[in-house]
């Protein structure tokens, strides 16, 4: 599973080491990197403070629905 977070510019440079240790992630802009579920793990046992970023989801609200109807 993969997890997106966000570091800091100090964080960031304490994260390196581990980042390019444990994963292949993906880099995006704002110091935002995708990693491995485990990479976190990582991170974490290293101290590393950082953000996990969720993704917006602006799903419609389904209310009173009955059973076998069609959306």
């Amino acid at each position: 599973m993969n997890v997106i977070i966000q570091f800091t510019v100090d964080e960031e440079a304490k994260a390196l080491p581990v980042l390019l240790r444990h994963s292949p992630g993906t880099v995006l802009p704002n110091r935002t990197y995708v990693v491995e579920k485990s990479v976190v793990q990582a991170l974490r046992e290293a101290g590393v403070q950082f953000r996990e970023v969720r993704p917006q989801l602006n799903l419609p609200v389904v209310e009173d629905l009955t059973v076998r109807e069609r959306i």
